[in-house]
């Protein structure tokens, strides 16, 4: 079956904010696309066509409430001519540099592999190291979930979490489970696994940022000086439904980040160099890109309140970069500041105060995804100064 629900009276902004969230509507969904001032949804939900609609017509009523006056606002562009504009996840995927387990899901190979571990070094030197006092740290996947909800991210972004939980500490619930498994020839789709029965009340999930358990470090500290800026890789977590298909959006991914926690002045300061120096590493590295205000993808009935809000203060920005072959660009990288949203939930002090925080997150895969997309496999295409960096950083690798 096909829904189709005309989007007359929802600026053209939201539309992609509505196709996203339409992927969630119901577990049935096949196909979404927008095509002649319309949502067209492929689906065989029992619930039929009218259900569909419905609730497609709520999220179109959540998205255009009220006239909040977004500020759509480009700081910055470097646009340059780029020699590629083939399907890159194709090539990829044809050479076997990078095998698909399923949409959103990677299996990452050489060079692939090797052009995403310069590109974590490259922020870490390039733009970490120009902050004095860095520190790194190493963070788990998982976050506790008592943690995760200090955060606000259940309510703003529930349909991202990852549950994790484990069979019940119960022999008999343990022994009747391996059976069950066995009798039905290993795991299956209809494999028994009942979750008030079985399972525990999950404790945590996967971490959906890097940042998080900087913040959950810092709990109840009281920090000296102007503040501290922390560094960290960390693979994240966000469920995307069918958005997955999307170029870019993965199920695992991997998220560098530079934090910046402490007075007001010491974080907006540095946050202002971060994009600065973001600046200028994309005319260095010669990628075609743009800098604008943005704001996250809320989930919440809030929505339109959430967002205006970010982009008004404009307390996010985004480093997109183009993908030529599907005349689009998605953003590899973002420069936050979240006054004393986190210094509040974690009780992290500055003298008196609560801190603020800040930080600028590198999404690796994408940048390795998006630059591809730009420039191709042939190094002999790809940018001088990228390509003298890569190879000398090949060297020292040795």
């Amino acid at each position: 079956m096909e829904c189709v629900v005309s989007l007359e009276g929802l600026a053209a902004s939201q539309h992609g904010q509505l196709k996203y969230a339409a992927a969630f509507i119901d577990e049935q969904i096949q196909d979404i696309r927008l095509e002649n001032g319309s949502i067209h949804i492929r689906h065989e939900s029992p619930k039929g066509n009218e259900a569909i609609a419905e609730r497609v017509r709520k999220l179109i009523d959540r998205f255009s409430q009220g006239d909040f006056g977004f500020k759509e606002n480009i700081l910055f562009e470097h646009r340059t001519a780029t020699p590629y504009n083939q399907d890159i996840i194709a090539e990829l995927t044809e050479r076997k540099i990078i095998k698909v387990l399923e949409p959103g899901l990677f299996i990452f190979r050489e060079p692939f592999s090797s052009l995403m571990r310069f590109l974590d070094y490259s922020f870490v030197t390039k733009i970490g190291g120009r902050f004095e006092g860095m520190k790194e740290e190493h963070y788990p996947a998982v976050i506790h979930a008592e943690t995760l909800n200090k955060t606000n991210h259940f309510t703003s972004f529930p349909e991202h979490i990852h549950f994790l939980s484990h069979l019940r500490e119960d022999l008999d619930v343990i022994e009747a489970f391996s059976q069950s498994i066995r009798d039905i020839g290993g795991w299956k789709d209809e494999a028994p696994l009942d979750q008030d029965a079985n399972l525990a009340k999950p404790r945590f999930t996967m971490n959906p940022s890097t940042c998080y358990h900087c913040y959950e470090g810092l709990q109840n500290e009281i920090l000296e000086g102007e503040g501290v800026i922390v560094t960290a890789i960390s693979k994240c977590h966000r469920f995307e439904s069918r958005n997955h298909t999307d170029f870019g959006r993965l199920l695992d991914f991997s998220m560098r980040e530079i934090i910046f926690v402490g007075k007001p002045d010491f974080v907006k300061e540095n946050r202002l160099r971060a994009i600065e120096y973001l600046k200028e590493l994309a005319v260095e590295w010669n990628v075609d890109s743009m800098l604008e205000i943005a704001n996250d993808p809320f989930f919440t009935n809030d929505f339109q309140v959430k967002a205006s809000f970010q982009r008004n203060q404009e307390m996010k920005y985004e480093l997109r970069l183009t993908i030529p072959y599907i005349d689009k660009s998605i953003a590899c990288s973002s420069v936050n500041f979240h006054s004393n949203t986190f210094g509040n939930a974690f009780n992290i002090k500055m003298g008196k105060r609560n801190a603020v925080t800040g930080c600028v997150g590198f999404g690796i895969e994408r940048w390795a995804f998006a630059f591809l997309a730009q420039y191709g496999l042939d190094e002999s295409n790809w940018p001088a100064a990228f390509r003298e960096q890569y190879h000398a950083w090949q060297q020292k690798s040795l």
